[in-house]
Order: structure tokens, then sequence, then C-alpha cells
């Protein structure tokens, strides 16, 4: 899977980060995504500049804490599952990545046994 490049057109958006917060990696969606704040152009920046304070305190403690981040939100009409990980290499920590998801407004919802 090392020469497939799964990522790049899937239809989420995915943001990779390093430790210190910089973009190291954006998908086609992501880039996307935020092309009203530079796109692909922000790759290389870091996440605290485009971040309130208490969102990059929650950023630096997902990775701290190496404990994932989940939740919904809905933007000009479009709602979306954001999942936050740390990613790691070689079994160390090695930033954090952040998966976008555009959902519907009302999702079914099954419980499975």
């Amino acid at each position: 899977m090392k020469d497939i490049n799964w990522a790049t057109e899937l239809g989420v958006a995915i943001t990779v980060s390093d430790t210190a917060g910089k973009i190291l990696y954006m998908n086609n969606k992501s880039a996307s995504t935020f092309s009203k704040y530079g796109g692909r152009g922000l790759e290389g920046s870091n996440l605290k500049e485009c971040h309130k304070k208490e969102s990059w305190e929650k950023i630096l403690d997902i990775m701290d804490s190496q404990k994932s981040n989940c939740y919904t939100i809905e933007k000009e009409g479009i709602k979306k599952l954001i999942y936050q990980a740390p990613w790691y290499e070689g079994g160390i920590i090695a930033g954090m990545v952040e998966i976008s998801i555009e959902i519907p407004l009302n999702m079914e919802h099954f419980i499975r046994g």
C-alpha cells in the first residue's frame, strides 16, 4: 500500500500535522475546504495560526494525552463529523490527524447486537 495514494482523492478532508502543529499534508478535500484561507498553501504553516486559543489548547491536549477527540459541527448548512487523533511513527507520537466527514443533518442510527 506504500505506493497507493488512497487519501488524496477521498471525499473526506484529511489534514496531518506534526507535534509542533506544522501542517504536513492536506488531501484534495481538505485543500478545497480551506481554500478561502489558502488551501494547499497552508501546508508548512502552523495550526496555531488558524485556530482560536481554546481550539489550539485542545490540539495540544490531544497530542499530550494521546487521546482522540470526536464531535459534530454545523456550518453554512453543512453538518460534519470531526475526528482528531494522534498519529505515530515507529510507536512514537508524530503529530495529529484531523478527518472531517460531511454527514446528513438527520442521520439514521442503528444499534447492532
